[in-house]
């Protein structure tokens, strides 16, 4: 909850807030819930993203329920605008990305916006291709990426 001020401030961000959707309260209750572990990203000790990965199991009708068990979805945005397009983004991804392999997830998920070309092609970097057209989704229009475990196939 210490940080619910700052994630509130970067959520009413224009460049975030055109992705994520219009800043909403975030209770004590949304942070503890066991299906998202959640991350602030800082550089040289100041905070400049969020980053939050899920268990793509524990919501029914989850557009990537299909994947393995044990598969995390994973979203993230930078919330200070000086800290875009300068490989911030790719670079704290890869880390988590690799992380969530290497503790043995089967595939990972993520489903950014169709025309937000800058999240495609930082996801592209990392390994994640698209599964198939864009979609609608009760959170939105979406493009279904998955980057897949050389483990699992």
């Amino acid at each position: 909850m210490a940080d619910a001020t700052m994630l509130v401030s970067w959520l009413s961000r224009a460049h975030v807030r055109r992705w994520w959707g219009p800043p909403k309260a975030i209770s004590a209750k949304d942070l503890a819930d066991p299906r998202v572990a959640r991350w602030i990203v800082s550089h040289e000790g100041a905070p400049f993203a969020y980053m939050q990965d899920y268990t793509v199991h524990g919501w029914e009708d989850h557009h990537f329920a299909a994947l393995p068990q044990g598969s995390r979805g994973i979203d993230q945005y930078i919330g200070e605008p000086d800290m875009i397009g300068i490989g911030h983004g790719p670079a704290f991804m890869a880390q988590r990305t690799k992380s969530l392999l290497e503790t043995g997830a089967p595939a990972l998920a993520t489903d950014p916006h169709p025309d937000n070309t800058r999240a495609i092609a930082a996801y592209r970097k990392l390994g994640f291709a698209p599964t198939g057209p864009a979609r609608q989704t009760k959170w939105g229009l979406i493009l279904p990426m998955v980057l897949r475990s050389h483990a699992h196939p």
